[in-house]
């Protein structure tokens, strides 16, 4: 198993031989550790690199963009804890790039809110998660399904109409809130490793990621 890139995500469910498992307090500080790293990485690189980004080319960025994450998700398919948070780096990096250039477009209070909203929404879904995980378990390719529903839909609205309808923020939200749900089921699910807990967070990072940006969009038209 070790070293295999391209585990599938349901041996997580199972401990193999040599894999040591971890109790549960040191499993949960691990995705906690694990979700803080990342937002640190983010907070510094919006403050250190403000403006360094802004006269990149979107292509350039577009591409490094997916080709970096391609890598992430491949990485934190690894077995191996090592490989797993450098594959989260991977993600964690070009969505830093991301914050970067988009947060100086908000002003600080507004950004503000849509922390604390967002942190609101992560911790009622994961309770909801721990209280309700068989609902959240049997919820996973509905919220695949939606999401892609939903992406496709306000891609063609944007490139093709050149539209950008509120209701797709409201839709994101609304379908990322239930992958906290889900994911954070999914995490206590899985056997107790800490390959297990940074593959958890990871998961749980993009959640909240997504939710943050679109709150930040609900919230700008609103204002």
């Amino acid at each position: 198993m070790s070293g295999n890139l391209m585990t599938n995500k349901q041996e997580r469910f199972t401990l193999y031989q040599g894999q040591k498992q971890i109790g549960q307090r040191a499993y949960n500080l691990i995705i906690g550790a694990t979700l803080l790293y990342g937002f640190a990485v983010n907070a510094f690189m919006i403050t250190a690199f403000e403006g360094a980004f802004d006269h990149m080319n979107q292509w350039v960025f577009l591409i490094g963009y997916i080709v970096c994450v391609i890598i992430g998700a491949m990485l934190t398919r690894s077995d191996s804890p090592v490989v797993s948070f450098v594959g989260y780096n991977f993600i964690v990096v070009p969505l830093g790039v991301v914050l970067t250039m988009l947060l100086p477009y908000y002003g600080s209070q507004l950004v503000f809110d849509a922390v604390l909203v967002t942190g609101a929404i992560t911790l009622v879904m994961m309770i909801a998660g721990s209280a309700f995980p068989n609902l959240f378990l049997s919820m996973g390719r509905t919220l695949a399904f939606t999401l892609l529903a939903v992406i496709l839909v306000e891609l063609v609205c944007v490139l093709i109409l050149h539209r950008d309808f509120a209701i797709f923020d409201y839709a994101i939200v609304l379908i990322f809130s239930g992958y906290i749900g889900y994911d954070w089921a999914k995490a206590n699910a899985y056997q107790r490793t800490v390959d297990n807990a940074i593959d958890s967070a990871v998961d749980l990072y993009m959640d909240i990621i997504n939710i943050f940006i679109r709150i930040l969009a609900i919230m700008s038209r609103n204002d």
